[in-house]
């Protein structure tokens, strides 16, 4: 783990390739899986204020979903979470033609409707952050159902830091961001050269 400021970073930012690759896995982070994806309380209240504004880009299914559920799940454990239809796809799932997903908010974002892309938490995916007391841990997520992210990442030798950047970087900031650059470029340095004892 590297420390940055309040942050504890894991090794597997840098050492694991990953890069989207949706023609393979036709966005089933947006599917598969037991929960919505979660939210902050800052984020569960802009649903809220902002359902009518999406609304036009979910299919009937999500609509429907968010009216019986609301714009949020809150959970006892006192967390939040995207609804989801009937236990499988989030409420804020768009499906293409080809059947693939993709996340309706941010169609409505594009669209310059909202002015938030994505939860934080799926612009940072396959990125975790759990935060504590103390310090957030910065985590990478392996899941089975992006082995061809990861395949594709290796292929363009693209590490998880540099492929969500844009949401380290949201979530984050940019003096933190160019930290973790210099301590990956400096970690890197050490593991194809060590120093000879």
């Amino acid at each position: 783990m590297f420390q940055i400021g309040k942050t504890l970073v894991s090794e597997a930012l840098i050492d694991q390739d990953f890069v989207c690759n949706l023609n393979a896995c036709k966005g089933a982070c947006c599917v598969e899986g037991e929960a919505g994806a979660p939210l902050s309380a800052q984020e569960a209240n802009w649903l809220v204020e902002n359902q009518s504004k999406i609304e036009p880009f979910l299919p009937q299914a999500g609509i429907e979903a968010l009216n019986a559920q609301g714009a949020f799940v809150h959970l006892e454990t006192g967390e939040y979470e995207t609804p989801l239809v009937q236990g499988k796809e989030c409420a804020y799932t768009h499906f293409e033609p080809d059947g693939s997903a993709h996340c309706g908010i941010e169609r409505a974002y594009k669209a310059g409707a909202v002015d938030v892309q994505k939860p934080i938490s799926c612009h940072l995916y396959p990125v975790r952050v759990q935060d504590y007391s103390e310090f957030s841990a910065v985590n990478y997520h392996r899941w089975p159902i992006c082995s061809d992210a990861c395949v594709l990442g290796a292929s363009l030798k693209v590490p998880v830091y540099q492929f969500v950047k844009e949401a380290l970087i949201r979530k984050f900031g940019a003096d933190w961001y160019d930290e973790l650059t210099l301590v990956a470029k400096t970690y890197k340095n050490q593991r194809e050269h060590p120093s000879q004892e």
